[in-house]
């Protein structure tokens, strides 16, 4: 794993960041995340981003807040070092703390992945897990290591808003599971986590009713909001999810992926409702506990995803307060069958 350090053009970083250094035919994969709305690429040179297997999306219609690079390689030398048994991702594990629903969890209380439902929204893993350190004063960044930590003792943590974090920082720890992590070559070698690892761990676990990028997703349809298949089968390629399956309509339609998320993540939040409201909000601002934030997001999920065009109800009535954010949620767990 290497966070590299991303600077605003024309600025310099508040420590100079450290140069990973890489075996003799390694396979990267780049993961890019951004806050704004839009990323696209520009290559530094003519053909960069052709020789770097480089992607934003499709030809005038980019993904939004995501791009990659040399991910379709990245996995496929993954998954056969797995099969080859070089590569050893471990099972996922079993939650000490989790309450088991017999619709939300086929293995009872199974830690839950970037593919599953009961902690997706309606776009999965749609970003890093990276944090920089931010020199307040100077507006300066560096990478968020020990030694910049101790030589930065004024500065704040800067996190990205992503699903991958979700998981791997507050969920986990507060389900009492682990993610996969893998040494930080930025950091002395400290165990760290990525969007790559989590997507590896997911495959290694995935559930039979997986949460993979459904085709309405915002991030996959094109410009005019119509389901676009290249576009999405490019983006799960770039995260080694598979593509698109029209015989396996449980894994690809969008009326599928409405009700799945309906019937398995509801019912999961209220299950948890006690483990979950002690547990702090990724973003206060959203939902004031863990619990308020995940039922606030199933609901704007719900929407985002026009999953009542399929003849769906919202499962979730949200009480806000003046700042915006969820105090009070109700939850209606009763199952719901798409239309098609």
């Amino acid at each position: 794993m290497y966070d590299p350090l991303v600077v605003t053009k024309g600025t310099k970083p508040a420590v100079a960041p450290v140069v990973p250094k890489l075996p003799a035919h390694a396979v990267v994969t780049i993961d890019i995340g951004f806050n704004g709305q839009i990323l696209r690429q520009v290559g530094a040179t003519p053909g960069a981003l052709r020789q770097g297997k480089c992607t934003d999306g499709e030809p005038g219609s980019p993904f939004g807040q995501v791009s990659f690079c040399n991910g379709p390689a990245f996995f496929k030398a993954a998954f056969a070092l797995e099969r080859a048994g070089r590569l050893v991702v471990p099972s996922v594990g079993i939650s000490r703390k989790m309450v088991a629903t017999a619709g939300a969890l086929g293995t009872g209380r199974a830690c839950p992945t970037v593919r599953n439902f009961d902690i997706v929204d309606q776009d999965p893993s749609d970003n890093v897990t990276t944090a920089y350190l931010l020199n307040p004063a100077t507006g300066r960044t560096a990478q968020a290591t020990a030694a910049n930590k101790a030589r930065m003792p004024e500065a704040k943590m800067l996190h990205n808003g992503s699903d991958n974090a979700l998981i791997d920082d507050f969920l986990d720890p507060a389900l009492g599971c682990r993610p996969l992590e893998a040494p930080d070559l930025g950091n002395h070698g400290v165990m760290t986590t990525s969007q790559a690892l989590d997507e590896l761990l997911a495959a290694r676990n995935e559930p039979k009713n997986a949460a993979l990028i459904p085709e309405n997703d915002g991030m996959v349809v094109d410009n005019g909001g119509s389901i676009d298949l290249a576009k999405t089968n490019l983006y799960r390629s770039e995260i080694g999810q598979p593509l698109v399956s029209r015989q396996n309509q449980a894994s690809s339609s969008p009326q599928m992926f409405c009700q799945n998320l309906i019937n398995i993540q509801t019912p999961f939040i209220a299950a948890n409702q006690s483990l979950l409201a002690a547990a702090p909000s990724p973003v206060p601002t959203v939902g004031d506990t863990l619990y308020t934030f995940l039922a606030n997001r199933l609901a704007g999920s719900f929407g985002q995803l026009n999953c009542q065009n399929f003849g769906l109800a919202q499962p979730v009535a949200v009480v806000i307060n003046g700042a915006g954010a969820a105090t009070q949620v109700t939850l209606n767990t009763s199952p719901q069958t798409a239309s098609f």
